[in-house]
């Protein structure tokens, strides 16, 4: 069986872990923590980065940090997973759910400006697939309105934006280490990219729990205290040396999936050349991760159709959000602005093929084969 995704494995994970049980230190910012900070700042350019214990975290911490309060609007797709609405909906704000475009499944941005009003706060672009948002439309608009943007980059690591890493575009990005996604820290983890840097130093208390740990280990107070809310955000140091691992080969894992990616694209070629599917596409101004790779089907009925013959051939394939806005929640905490015109329509097309690091070549050709039989 081909399944739908497998974790990342380089290879190094075990002995890095067993180097951190050796330094007894498995609790957070621990050495292996420091590591993996510093490579995140270095390599993708941002004044702070914080290690959290999921994406989920990462997404909570910045809305404490912008200071969401009840009464409050968050502008963000429908078409997304539901922390990135949970987030802000615990801290009392209202979400705003814009339809999406449907070439690349992200917000259109042509469409934010519309939902702007006295009570909107903050922007939350998400980077569908690891392909970003049009940043440049959304920071103007951000800009004109004194608005925060916090990018939900959770698929986007590696990936870039007319050159700039995304994450670190908006006030503040979130990225995912979770086992689906194209690095992980053993299952579950995530960072909080702080790009602005009047919010440093409220991000680094908020994550110790409301106190001044942070600046106590450096030496710049004798003591700490509590100073802010906040709670336990920190990611244990024995998953970040599996994280360490991985982010020691990224550019290899990188590679690999762009290659992937590129094999499943021309591979299925000719379906589309035929109008029998459509291949994710990639705007010019940006260069994504290969987090995933999805074609659309005419319907959701030959989707389902094409997920039950692929099971058939011992290949998982999957489709992915259900829109917010049409769940008990969603209707209670937002609302849609305007008309669903692609969210929905397009949702129900759009199928992912297996694609992880690790996924032989030759998988590709046969998961490719089996949808050429399909339609045959």
């Amino acid at each position: 069986m081909i399944p739908f995704n497998r974790p990342p494995v380089v290879g190094t994970e075990l002995a890095s872990i067993t180097d951190a049980i050796k330094s007894n230190k498995l609790c957070g910012d621990g050495p292996f923590t420091e590591s993996c900070k510093r490579w995140i700042e270095s390599n993708f350019d941002t004044p702070l980065a914080l290690l959290t214990p999921s994406c989920t975290a990462a997404l909570e911490m910045a809305a404490i940090l912008i200071d969401i309060r009840p009464g409050d609007e968050v502008i963000m797709p429908s078409y997304t997973f539901v922390s990135t609405a949970n987030a802000f909906v615990l801290r009392g704000a209202r979400v705003v759910f814009v339809d999406i475009r449907p070439d690349t499944m992200n917000m259109d941005e042509s469409l934010i400006e519309l939902a702007v009003n006295k009570n909107t706060k903050a922007i939350v672009p998400v980077h569908y697939a690891g392909v970003g948002c049009d940043m440049d439309e959304i920071m103007s608009i951000a800009a004109k309105y004194r608005l925060w943007v916090i990018e939900d980059a959770a698929q986007g690591v590696m990936s870039r934006y007319g050159g700039t890493a995304l994450g670190t575009i908006g006030h503040l990005g979130c990225y995912s280490f979770h086992g689906t996604k194209n690095y992980t820290s053993g299952g579950e983890g995530g960072a909080l990219l702080v790009n602005d840097d009047e919010l440093i130093e409220r991000a680094e208390v908020i994550r110790e729990k409301g106190t001044d740990r942070s600046r106590f280990c450096r030496g710049q107070v004798d003591k700490y205290t509590w100073r802010d809310i906040g709670s336990s955000f920190l990611m244990s140091d024995l998953q970040a040396a599996y994280l360490n691992a991985q982010l020691e080969q990224a550019e290899v894992i990188n590679n690999k999936r762009i290659d992937l990616w590129t094999r499943y694209a021309n591979n299925l070629k000719v379906l589309e050349e035929h109008g029998l599917i459509e291949i994710q596409y990639i705007p010019s101004k940006a260069q994504p991760n290969a987090h995933m790779f999805y074609i659309k089907l005419k319907d959701i009925d030959m989707r389902t159709e094409l997920i039950s013959f692929l099971k058939g051939r011992e290949v998982i394939s999957s489709f992915h959000y259900i829109p917010l806005h049409t769940s008990p929640a969603g209707m209670e905490f937002g609302s849609f602005l305007g008309e669903d015109k692609f969210t929905t329509k397009e949702s129900e097309r759009l199928l992912r093929l297996p694609m992880y690091y690790n996924l032989p070549e030759a998988d590709v050709d046969f998961v490719c084969q089996c949808i050429r039989d399909f339609f045959i």
